[in-house]
């Protein structure tokens, strides 16, 4: 399945909505309207997973580009919405240290607001969640 991405925005902030698979023959759309984004400045961006079954070594390294670019323009990314497999495969790569994941797009939008008070996903609670299931 090719990885379909809509664009929206809400409160200034633009929200990517993928579907399909993150992988290598599908990053190439992913990094170019990420760079479109950077040139206009400081970019504030979440990324909603929900509809990605699958990430390859090339999606998590373009994830991790996006990332960087839009840090060094002085902007943000935040991850949304990631399924059991894809927590997983942050958690392994040790990841989770560096993107800040919301499993609530409100909270993900707060989080760009430092006057808001905002809950962040609990990697240790989902773990023990899945756990019990």
């Amino acid at each position: 399945m090719n990885l379909e991405i809509q664009v929206r925005e809400r409160e200034g902030i633009r929200i990517f909505d993928f579907e399909g698979r993150l992988t290598v023959g599908e990053v190439e759309a992913v990094r170019e309207r990420v760079r479109a984004l950077v040139a206009e400045g400081r970019p504030r961006l979440i990324f909603n997973l929900r509809e990605v079954q699958y990430i390859d070594s090339t999606g998590l390294g373009a994830l991790v580009m996006c990332y960087t670019a839009v840090e060094k323009a002085g902007g943000g990314l935040k991850l949304l919405h990631l399924n059991r497999r894809n927590i997983e495969l942050l958690v392994l790569t040790k990841l989770s240290t560096v993107f800040e994941i919301f499993d609530d797009e409100q909270q993900a939008v707060n989080s760009f607001f430092p006057n808001r008070e905002i809950r962040r996903f609990d990697i240790l609670e989902f773990v023990r969640r899945q756990g019990e299931e």
